[in-house]
């Protein structure tokens, strides 16, 4: 129960980082993919070889970097004011 509220509070936590870090997200895009996928596959291999709190955390890391992916094609919010 305390892994799936710590997955949820992961959505917030991808916004506030993105938005801590609008000036990278566009030069990141290539890591946020790598992030995501590597994330996707070690989660996978974490739940099967029985260690789920590295497979959380791995599906928790794979949350933050597909919004960090998704905010960087966002102009209005990579946009930066002066």
């Amino acid at each position: 129960m305390l892994a799936l509220l710590i997955l949820i509070l992961s959505i917030p936590i991808g916004y506030l980082i993105a938005w801590m870090a609008r000036d990278e997200l566009i030069m990141g895009r290539p890591w946020f993919k790598a992030l995501i996928i590597i994330s996707i596959i070690l989660a996978g291999v974490f739940l099967f070889i029985g260690m789920k709190a590295q497979a959380f955390t791995s599906v928790f890391i794979a949350i933050v970097s597909a919004i960090s992916l998704k905010m960087s094609f966002n102009k209005k919010w990579t946009k930066r004011n002066i």
